[in-house]
């Protein structure tokens, strides 16, 4: 088995992009179809940088849309590896808008991506630990397994 990696080694911290007029929705807020497109590829990064391997989603889970985004909004992307099982893995994301005048910025969705590795035939396979460090990574990796445990059921 190869060498652990820490979550910040793989991690994708404030990624940007702008909301256009071909993004929105006739209530002229961002398609919720759109931010998962994006969300997802940068979720593969994350899992390519961390697994070294090509991945591919398994699923996404717990999404919840907690406020909108407009036309001209610049939306900034959190995501880190939670947890690293055998062949498969948890990609945790979070996306805000931020205010370009103020910087403030507003939590608008959560996801979770679960990324399997394949081999070059294919295949599942297996994939380097996850080494947390902070508080937070320890709780986000405990957590992970309880939801990979209602993930099964």
């Amino acid at each position: 088995m190869e060498k652990g990696k820490t979550v910040s080694q793989s991690a994708v911290r404030d990624q940007t992009a702008v909301v256009f007029p071909n993004d929105l929705n006739a209530y002229g807020t961002l398609y919720g179809g759109r931010v998962l497109e994006i969300a997802d590829r940068l979720a593969g990064v994350v899992a390519k940088r961390h697994s070294g391997k090509v991945c591919v989603t398994l699923g996404i889970d717990s999404v919840r849309f907690l406020g909108p985004a407009r036309g001209g909004d610049i939306l900034v992307f959190q995501a880190s590896v939670n947890r690293v099982w055998h062949t498969s893995m948890e990609i945790g994301m979070k996306i805000f808008t931020e205010d370009y005048k103020t910087l403030e910025r507003k939590h608008i969705l959560s996801a979770y991506f679960t990324f399997v590795g394949l081999d070059d035939h294919l295949k599942p396979s297996m994939i380097r630990p996850v080494i947390p460090e902070t508080a937070d990574e320890k709780r986000r990796f405990e957590q992970a397994e309880k939801r990979r445990v209602m993930r099964i059921k």
